[in-house]
């Protein structure tokens, strides 16, 4: 064994002795220290030895008023403070890497405006270029999260793919550059933020720092460092950390007691962000952590931040989502001549196929096979061309009949598209036809289906919704914006004297009142209301909330 190897492997026993000799931290809440909106709790971390102050919000995505999205500074840099302070946001982090001596990202930005800034590429060590596959935080607009290693092909969303593992470098051996047919593309992403290197999948640490070659970068793998890390639990609460270090009083994280410390935290993944002299946390524009010991802060480019729901076009937290893709079992295709499609952009790793339209003869049925009897969503995915049919007949059976709605398959491709609402029985009745009853156009296609439910009283929530909540909420409307017709969900909580008179009511932006949707007492749970626009212009409303004292406000736009 090379003397190299023997004092890299003593390094190694030496932390893993320090580490298990190591205090737990303990972990306090001190939201109440602070301004934060509603789901949104931030915890401090104290340990005497080794010493550390970290902490870390807990950001539940599953209430609708609020959502994580990342930014990229429009001035190039600046501290967090004004950074957050710029966008008005609740709560931020920094994000990824970046040039100090430019204002050029290293790490991802992706959010509802496009790819911002993409990961680095390549690195060079010693003077050989290593292609590399960098950790990734991404969201779908429903609100589902995931770590991935990924790649730019391009400069769009499209172009960005995801790896089951990452490249495979090796100090001194290069991996070759990573191929579009070894990897996903991205689809239904809809914001991002990049770092690296991954710390954590499937619950258990992955710490893929030599993969992601972080070596010879300056960011340390044993060493106790000033960190900042992002990650999810399993019931979709982001948590977002930041440890101090390289102070006595608090020395910093290593990435192998980061990635334990988010496990411990409930992450089912979790990576690193930039670290060092730029891990910084604000809550508005107040500094919660002294980044090296002082209330400087270094200048940065990205950061991840904690928003209103509304800053970023997600759907509300969901509570059943199904896809069907042509080639799952659900899916029957019936007639012949059915063709597999050659244009890019399909769902999933089977391929759009494609008919011609004719009297209804050929068709794909989906099998919708729901737990339960509620309202769902159907969204529908295609790929787009200038012969798809303008007209695609989509047959929707559900609980009080047939539907059909007629779509545009020549715009709008390789994304999901809101096809409707319908209350579905749930038995084997319930199903979706493509059929290729068309006038207008060359061939109909089919590519996949997507059920949703906004229900919180769904058997198969992910969330363990209370059936008698503990405070009010006036949920996001959906859809939203919406024509002409909008559903507006809110809970009366426990603890309502019981006389209490519940308000509910529609005001137009000048204050005038529209509406009166509610007005009674009401017992304490989860209550739904439609609000139709039809006689209405096109503008923004606002729905008010009164319970007693309490006053909850929503924005509603209606679009025609």
């Amino acid at each position: 064994m090379s003397v190299r190897k023997v004092i890299q492997l003593f390094l190694i026993t030496l932390f893993i002795s320090s580490t298990l000799s190591a205090q737990s931290i303990t972990w306090s809440e001190i939201s109440s220290s602070y301004n934060l909106p509603y789901g949104v709790k931030l915890f401090l971390g104290t340990r005497t030895s080794p010493a550390l102050k970290a902490w870390y919000f807990e950001v539940d995505l599953k209430k609708s008023n609020i959502i994580v999205k990342p930014y990229l500074n429009p001035i190039g840099k600046e501290g967090i403070t004004s950074f957050a302070n710029r966008f008005g946001v609740y709560g931020a982090i920094n994000g990824g890497y970046f040039d100090i001596n430019s204002n050029a990202s290293y790490s991802a930005c992706v959010n509802q405006l496009g790819v911002l800034a993409r990961n680095i590429s390549s690195v060079t060590r010693n003077g050989t270029p290593y292609y590399v596959t960098r950790g990734f935080f991404g969201m779908k607009e429903t609100r589902e999260l995931s770590i991935d290693w990924i790649y730019h092909f391009g400069n769009n969303k499209g172009d960005i793919y995801k790896y089951a593992n990452p490249t495979n470098n090796l100090e001194g051996t290069p991996a070759p550059s990573p191929s579009i047919l070894n990897g996903t593309r991205y689809d239904e992403l809809i914001a991002g933020i990049g770092g690296g290197p991954v710390l954590v999948k499937g619950g258990i640490p992955k710490i893929t720092y030599t993969q992601e070659v972080f070596w010879g970068s300056g960011v340390g793998l044993d060493n106790r460092d000033p960190r900042t890390a992002v990650g999810f639990t399993a019931d979709n609460k982001v948590i977002m950390l930041v440890a101090d270090g390289r102070q006595a009083a608090s020395e910093g994280f290593s990435l192998t007691e980061l990635a334990q410390v988010m496990i411990n935290l409930g992450c089912v993944e979790a990576m690193n962000l930039d670290g060092g002299g730029s891990s910084q946390m604000s809550v508005g524009n107040q500094l919660v952590n002294l980044p090296v010991g002082s209330t400087y802060q270094r200048p940065i480019p990205t950061m991840l931040a904690i928003v209103p729901a509304d800053s970023l076009p997600t759907l509300p937290p969901i509570f059943y989502n199904k896809i069907i893709d042509t080639g799952d079992p659900d899916c029957s295709i019936i007639g012949s001549g059915w063709t597999p499609s050659t244009i890019a952009g399909f769902y999933g790793t089977t391929q759009s196929i494609y008919v011609a339209k004719g009297e209804g003869d050929k068709y794909a049925e989906f099998k919708l096979n729901l737990p339960q009897s509620t309202n769902y969503e159907i969204s529908a995915w295609w790929t787009a061309a200038s012969n798809r049919a303008k007209d695609v007949p989509f047959i929707i059976h559900h609980i009080n009949g047939i539907d059909t709605v007629r779509v545009d398959q020549s715009i709008n491709g390789s994304k999901w598209n809101r096809i409707g609402e319908w209350t579905f029985a749930g038995d084997a009745l319930d199903k979706v036809i493509i059929s290729n009853a068309a006038t207008q156009g060359d061939v109909i296609v089919a590519d996949a289906i997507r059920i949703l439910s906004f229900d919180s009283l769904m058997v198969s929530t992910k969330e363990n919704f209370k059936l008698v909540p503990e405070s009010s909420e006036l949920l996001e409307n959906y859809p939203n914006p919406f024509n002409p017709s909008t559903k507006i969900k809110y809970t009366i909580p426990v603890g309502v004297k019981s006389n209490s008179i519940t308000t509910l009511k529609v005001f137009n932006i000048l204050g005038n009142e529209i509406i009166t949707l509610v007005n009674e007492v009401k017992q304490p749970g989860n209550y739904k209301i439609d609000f139709n626009g039809s006689d209405l212009p096109s503008g923004v409303y606002f729905a008010k909330l009164s319970i007693g004292e309490l006053n909850v406000v929503r924005k509603l736009v209606l679009i025609k």
